[in-house]
């Protein structure tokens, strides 16, 4: 009936157009036919003024640049898409460009960096977690999922595997129990967002879940991934290709009940490549995120040479892989601008963090360089280069570049300039990559830091093979159980090692294509 009247309404209008001969008017007046007739939405337009955290400039709708006078800085790539996207450098906070960077969107999975970023410093990892059916009914229709079993125990490091490699809805939804619930998480949530000068934002699901009123922008999502690549834990499980996880228990040829495992990929495909698209070079993570009603969004993070650059795209045209080879494209040009524009705006750095005297002013707990882990007094052995559950640190990653660990490992995202990490004189040393703290510093020199050399695969192993042991060790409990899935919908086997699979497609509501 509404597209009756329409039509009924507009054609009243085009009558005497047509009979008086003029075409423009008709012309115009036919576009109102059509847009009477079609049940197609139109397509949403930022708000005309957003938010001004960061500079002013980047509370305009529409793209902001500011290419330097005779600098030569290359033009923006003719194929982005995104409703709105993010290019900064993730040392300084320097915001390179920026399109509706304040544009208040559903972000689908991507609210995971900020769950990680809010939960991570809470539970030892070792703490070991029985699922209840309570946790498995939270879980929404058409969701990711890692596969949790009711009854069965997890480790905490397995939970944020699931999270961070599959995009478990089951596994946040667990963490939330552990957490005291999801009224408390989200509460928590919002409040460390605030905390991060993330203002867009506001959680409802922790997950991501479509619900009403569940926003944030590329400009917030970038923040949580700069605060999370602060915890060194946020770092290694973001650059994780992929890991063994906790399947069944079953009974062996001995009698014995023995817990399987199986292998998880991470979904991120920047880091592990997909049909018709290469894993990109230098990339250490972040999150990707997809539902039905938000499209597609994703936040990675990338090193070339000594710059490291932090680029969020959310909700571009088409479907796939859309996303990813826009997030792509906006690294490559970020790369190739560096000291070639001036910076739209900036990262402002979180609530208490250090204006720059390497100090630390908020003294709450779990908020050290805005929520980052307290650092250990000494050295450390590096562990992101390798693959959870596997030996020798096949599969990760890092491997991509040597290099990039010298940022990833010892922490140096802590922006020099705005956000200075606890300790830092905040300098760089020639030839060298970003200086941190004593993460990665050799006994010697705590204060310097190493190039990672990747470790060739085991004997007998093919390089990227993930091991059969360890993953799901600490959680193995006698029990029934039945086989665990993949995150796909698909069944799991129990146990041995499972070959690695091609990134699996998206599910309907998953959070994550």
């Amino acid at each position: 009936m509404r597209s009756a009247r329409g039509l009924t309404a507009a054609t009243a209008l085009l009558l005497p157009c047509l009979l008086t001969g003029t075409p423009t008017a008709a012309h115009a007046v036919s576009d109102a036919v059509s847009d009477a007739v079609s049940d197609k939405p139109k397509e949403p337009s930022p708000p005309s003024r957003m938010s001004a955290v960061g500079g002013e400039r980047l509370g305009l709708p529409g793209v902001q640049i500011e290419p330097r006078a005779g600098a030569g800085a290359p033009g923006l790539p003719d194929s982005i898409t995104s409703r709105a996207w993010i290019v900064a450098d993730a040392e300084t906070g320097d915001v390179l460009a920026a399109k509706n960077a304040h544009w208040p969107l559903a972000p689908a999975s991507t609210i995971k960096m900020l769950f990680a970023d809010t939960l991570l410093p809470k539970f030892d990892k070792d703490r070991v977690h029985r699922v209840s059916r309570e946790e498995l009914l939270r879980v929404g229709p058409g969701s990711s999922m890692v596969g949790l079993k009711e009854g069965l125990t997890y480790t905490v490091d397995d939970l944020w595997k699931g999270v961070f490699l599959r995009s478990g809805n089951d596994a946040v939804h667990a963490l939330a129990e552990l957490n005291g619930g999801v009224d408390k998480t989200v509460r928590e949530m919002n409040e460390h967002a605030g905390r991060l000068g993330a203002t867009d934002t506001h959680v409802v699901s922790p997950d991501g879940y479509d619900a009403e009123g569940h926003v944030s922008s590329a400009y917030d999502l970038t923040l949580f991934a700069r605060s999370g690549m602060q915890k060194p834990d946020f770092r290694e499980y973001a650059a994780t290709v992929r890991a063994r996880f906790p399947g069944d228990v079953e009974k062996g040829k001995d009698g014995k009940k023995k817990r399987g495992t199986f292998e998880i990929q991470n979904t991120n495909r920047l880091l592990t490549g997909a049909p018709g698209l290469e894993p990109y070079e230098g990339i250490a993570g972040v999150k990707n995120g997809y539902t039905t009603n938000a499209g597609s969004t994703f936040t990675g993070v990338a090193q070339r040479g000594d710059r490291v650059l932090l680029v969020t795209a959310m909700h571009p045209e088409g479907g796939g892989l859309s996303v990813y080879k826009e997030t792509a494209a906006l690294l490559d040009w970020g790369f190739e601008a560096a000291g070639k524009t001036e910076p739209v705006g900036e990262l402002v750095p979180p609530e208490g963090a250090s204006d720059g005297l390497g100090k630390n002013t908020d003294d709450r707990p779990g908020n050290q360089a805005g929520g980052a882990d307290p650092q250990p007094a000494g050295p450390t052995t590096p562990t992101a280069s390798r693959t959870h559950g596997a030996s020798d640190g096949a599969g990760t990653a890092l491997m991509i570049v040597a290099s990039l660990l010298v940022a990833l490992g010892a922490g140096a995202y802590g922006v020099h300039r705005h956000w200075p990490l606890p300790g830092m004189a905040g300098t760089r040393g020639p030839g060298r990559g970003p200086q941190g703290p004593a993460v990665l510093g050799s006994p010697e020199n705590p204060g310097a830091l190493e190039r990672i050399v990747t470790r060739p695969p085991a004997p007998g192993r093919p390089e990227g093979a993930a091991s059969a042991s360890g993953g799901a060790g600490k959680a193995s409990e006698n029990g029934d159980g039945h086989g665990g899935g993949d995150g796909d919908g698909k069944a799991a086997g129990s146990g041995g090692t499972a070959p690695p699979e091609p990134p699996a497609p998206p599910a309907k509501d998953a959070g994550t294509p």
